[in-house]
């Protein structure tokens, strides 16, 4: 087994496993426990015993010898994403779209005509989230338990991937054009516009589909992006306690500071906007001499809603320019 592929399974970086065998460092107990899960013994013989006389058992090995592998499931799990979110999200267009179907055709105990719609949304939604929730909380965990990825993908297999990309976004577009011009033909009649926006939400399903899944397949080679992302979601002392060279150490506590100080300077942005939206809103009431007879039309309290974009938009000036000009690599 190469250095490349034990640090894949155990999640830390190749630099690490060479400081452990040079005895520099040491793997912190839940790494030593999953190497004796690895290697089938026991903690006393990894750490106290000796196990080079042990014969190989040929059946029992786990990955090929050669350059880095995929030892960890990651393809597999990103594989699994890109179909799990996309699924979700077609699944609920397409109950948007066949809601549609039965607009006005059913109503429960003399209520609404449209109950049967509703009702179709909601469990398009439903079942939308039983694809997309799931794939995250087990992202989440995934990303927990491998903080770092060795990047294994060949230039073949980026290649692949954008040719697979540029299909699905041209096959995705062609849906959409199908679909706007189903609801151009139907849509004309009357008798017929309900069926013209089924078949629109059916093709755009289809084509959301097609986009975001071969784009999330074509995401899932940029390791160092994930290895970014996987760092944003540790805690600071799992940060700490990583098994990784201190540079990149460095750089995730670097960047979680940095995220920690842009999360304090936004929150304080919105809740400045949501006072001065609150201002905008009330004052003019208050100032007006008989508040039952206030015309909100022509005062600042028709645009107080535009505090709150206006924070969102100051928050985003604010990202970009401390990601421009922040020293810290």
């Amino acid at each position: 087994m190469t250095q490349e592929q034990l640090a894949m399974l155990l999640g830390v970086s190749r630099q690490s496993v060479t400081k452990w065998e040079a005895a520099k460092s040491y793997p912190e107990m839940d790494k030593l426990l999953k190497i004796c899960q690895i290697f089938e013994c026991s903690l006393d013989d990894l750490v106290q015993g000796d196990l080079t006389g042990r014969s190989p058992d040929p059946a029992a090995a786990t990955v090929p010898a050669g350059p880095p592998t995929d030892v960890c499931g990651y393809d597999e799990h990103q594989r699994m994403m890109a179909f799990k979110v996309p699924t979700g999200v077609a699944a609920i267009l397409v109950m948007c779209g066949i809601s549609f179907l039965f607009e006005g055709s059913f109503s429960f105990m003399g209520g609404d005509p449209d109950t049967l719609m509703i009702v179709l949304i909601l469990l398009g939604v439903l079942v939308g989230l039983a694809f997309v929730v799931p794939a995250g909380m087990e992202h989440a965990a995934f990303m927990k338990a491998h903080p770092y990825i060795e990047d294994f993908y060949t230039e073949d297999d980026r290649a692949s991937a954008r040719r697979d990309l540029s299909r699905a976004i041209v096959a995705g577009i062609a849906a959409i054009f199908v679909g706007v011009a189903c609801i151009m033909v139907f849509g004309e009649h009357r008798d017929t516009e309900l069926q013209g926006l089924c078949l629109l939400m059916l093709f755009v399903a289809l084509g959301v589909w097609l986009i975001v899944r071969y784009g999330m397949l074509f995401g899932r080679m940029n390791i160092a992006e994930y290895n970014k992302s996987a760092a944003e979601e540790l805690e600071m002392e799992d940060i700490v306690n990583a098994q990784v060279e201190d540079e990149i150490r460095d750089a995730m506590i670097a960047h979680k500071r940095s995220n920690k100080k842009l999360g304090a300077i936004c929150g304080a942005i919105m809740i400045a906007a949501t006072i001065i939206g609150l201002a905008l809103l009330f004052i003019p009431v208050f100032a007006a001499a008989d508040p039952s007879d206030f015309d909100p039309v022509g005062t600042s309290a028709m645009w107080f809603w535009v505090a709150w974009p206006v924070g969102g938009m100051i928050c985003g000036i604010v990202a970009v320019l401390m990601e421009g000009f922040s020293r810290e690599k």
